[in-house]
């Protein structure tokens, strides 16, 4: 089951546009356009129908081909396909075509088209498939899968996936994107750039009524919280009584002008009134923020006597240990170490360093730090190059940042490939699941593997990876090609799919 809308037009407002959640961006030799198109979802639950899950899909408009109709206006279309597999069994599926808004001239484009879909699926974990082209260009479909996870189970509070939104206003007449009495245009990207000041979301809250009680009060939280780490920032805190009900609706924003480059959370969480936490959800985004940096003002005050770091009293060993952080610091961070770290003083250093370990765990800031030396250890011993320590290669980065991982798939003597690896993890520590890097090298006598691919939200993305790997044979291969030839024998895709 599924509730359909309408394709609306909407102005190009910013240019920055690599980072979503699927990423769309297939080339088409015959007329060198490049489709771009990029999606989204949330998760919500309906108290009539249950659980369903909202797509939202924006194409970029000059992306794609018009064609003329018998009006003489201009009009591109898009062909979609999105696959819901349970159990490797299909339990909702759409097929449909996304049509641009009409246009006099194709060389005065200055929209993007935006569709928005509903599909009802009950609890558990989903393979999510779309397939998606440019119906007047041919080429073929390009393929996404993602895991999906629905989970709003019937007897507990839950709080839904939290919307990100980039314009709302009253409700006058329902239409594509409207809800509670709001019409509200998603914001499909996780990327917040500098021009971009405000952040703004919504979210519900599930069953509160029928677990607390009628009447009964109880505190939605919300805030802003670094990636790694767990103290949430004094700014970007906020709270709203509320009395249960059956859906509660949570519909704010924080100024981030002030918030600096780095990954955050946005943190939704529901408490009763012992303070105990009941339901959360969270969202992942990126912010850059170059004109706000960490200063040494700012860990000036700090008093850093008979703590820990009071005993590393050798400059060079600070230095060294500062160095280790980078796999897991903040932009901000890394930005004040690559600028102080050779500069300042032994005080400044153990300040700052006393500082990224109590914002990460501020009741053991000292055990944090030694839990994660005991890792860069490990690493040194197994990743280090000739020129590189093993902290600073990419399957130390990854490894330091991510944790280990559940399964690697090793490839070292296929007769097609360059030696490679694949890392899957279950659960990433920021939610997400199911997600796959590859490095590869082009000789194993250096340790040296780069990383190639990542599903991973926030690092490298490349969907031409087997060719990559399979240049050792093919050095001149095609860059538009869609797929890796049959023949060649070699099992990074079975390995990618299903990693040993």
């Amino acid at each position: 089951m599924k509730k359909k809308y309408t394709t609306v037009g909407i102005k190009i407002i910013f240019g920055f546009f690599i980072f979503s959640l699927f990423i769309i961006n297939e080339t088409f030799a015959k007329e060198n356009k490049r489709l771009n198109a990029f999606l989204s979802y949330t998760t919500f639950s309906s108290p009539e129908t249950g659980p369903y899950i909202e797509t939202y899909l924006t194409v970029e408009g000059t992306s794609v081909n018009y064609i003329k109709n018998e009006n003489a206006k201009f009009q591109a279309t898009i062909q979609v396909i999105l696959l819901f597999r349970k159990d490797s069994e299909i339990v909702n599926y759409d097929k449909y075509e996304l049509n641009s808004p009409l246009i006099d001239d194709t060389l005065a484009i200055n929209f993007n088209f935006i569709d928005q879909q509903r599909y009802s699926l009950d609890s558990g974990n989903y393979e999510f498939e779309i397939q998606i082209w440019d119906k007047n260009n041919k080429g073929k479909p390009f393929v996404n899968i993602q895991p999906l996870l629905i989970d709003f189970p019937a007897d507990k509070i839950s709080v839904s996936g939290i919307q990100l939104v980039s314009s709302y206003e009253k409700t006058i007449e329902p239409g594509i994107f409207s809800k509670n009495g709001y019409d509200i245009v998603p914001y499909i990207f996780t990327f917040y750039p500098e021009k971009i000041n405000k952040i703004t979301f919504y979210s519900e809250i599930y069953r509160t009524e029928e677990m607390l009680g009628a009447g009964q009060k109880y505190l939605i939280l919300y805030y802003l919280v670094p990636v790694g780490q767990e103290k949430p920032l004094s700014k970007y805190v906020s709270y709203k009584k509320e009395t249960a009900a059956r859906v509660n609706i949570l519909f704010s924003e924080f100024n981030i002008s002030e918030l600096p480059s780095g990954n955050y959370y946005i943190v939704v969480e529901a408490k009763d009134q012992q303070n105990k936490l009941i339901a959360m959800n969270r969202v992942f985004f990126m912010r850059s923020n170059p004109g706000i940096q960490l200063k040494i003002d700012d860990i000036s005050q700090l008093d850093v006597t008979n703590t820990f770091v009071s005993g590393i009293g050798n400059r060079d060993t600070l230095m060294e240990f500062i160095r280790f952080l980078e796999p897991i610091s903040t932009e901000q961070e890394k930005s004040f170490a690559s600028v102080h770290l050779n500069s300042s003083d032994l005080w400044t250093l153990q300040k700052f360093f006393y500082k990224f370990w109590m914002d990460r765990n501020e009741l053991g800031p000292e055990k944090a730090w030694m839990n994660y030396l005991t890792e860069v250890n490990k690493v040194n011993y197994a990743y280090s190059t000739q020129i590189q320590k093993g902290f600073e290669t990419d399957r130390g980065r990854t490894y330091l940042k991510y944790g280990p991982p559940n399964a690697i798939s090793e490839s070292y003597n296929e007769p097609a490939t360059y030696p490679y690896e694949i890392w899957h993890y279950y659960v990433l520590r920021d939610g997400q699941r199911n997600k796959k890097f590859i490095f590869y090298t082009k000789d194993v006598v250096t340790n040296d593997f780069a990383l190639l691919h990542s599903d991973v939200t926030g690092e490298i993305s490349n969907y031409r990876w087997q060719y990559m790997l399979y240049q050792r044979v093919d050095p001149g291969f095609d860059i538009d090609q869609g797929a890796t030839q049959d023949d060649w024998g070699g099992n990074s895709k079975k390995y990618f799919d299903l990693p040993r």
